[in-house]
């Protein structure tokens, strides 16, 4: 089992509240409602950058994402686990401050009953990609990934796709 299988996730209830905690091997095979923290990284040209899966993800590989996200570990916050995603997925380091907190998705089957805490971030820093994370990456504008998205709707994972369509400039 890889060590990722072995994180310690916080085991939520329907209104967010901590319950127990669980592997996340064991919340992933028994459907345990948890919580997660999604990123959309901009630039100083409003670019945002997406990720391309890993091929060795276990869920959603190959598929382009949001510019970082990960699972929140058990007695860690939505914005620490942003703030920590952004550092080791692609290497930029922000502060809490940094992260402005733009949406919330609820726990459903098409996204892994996460409760998805969304962040924006906006920064210049080079980018180092975590190679056992993310294959590729762009940056693209917001009318680039529309048309992409309209163009190719099955190259993005699920989770993305709900985040886009509730967090893209003019839907707020």
């Amino acid at each position: 089992m890889s060590s990722v299988q072995n994180e310690w996730l916080d085991v939520v209830d329907e209104n967010d509240k901590v319950v127990g905690r669980a592997t996340r091997q064991e919340v992933h095979k028994d459907n345990l409602i948890h919580r997660s923290a999604h990123i959309l990284l901009l630039n100083s040209k409003d670019q945002i950058f997406v990720q391309l899966r890993s091929l060795s993800k276990d869920n959603s590989a190959g598929l382009w994402d949001t510019s970082a996200a990960g699972h929140v570990d058990s007695g860690e916050s939505y914005l620490q686990c942003a703030v920590r995603e952004l550092a080791e997925e692609l290497g930029v380091v922000l502060s809490a401050d940094d992260l402005i907190p733009v949406g919330r998705l609820p726990p459903e089957s098409s996204n892994g009953f996460e409760f998805t805490q969304i962040y924006t971030a906006r920064s210049d820093q080079p980018l180092t990609l975590q190679a056992e994370e993310i294959d590729d990456g762009r940056w693209v504008s917001a009318d680039q990934l529309d048309r992409w998205i309209s163009e190719d709707r099955a190259a993005f994972t699920d989770t993305f796709l709900t985040i886009w369509a509730n967090v893209k400039p003019g839907t707020q």
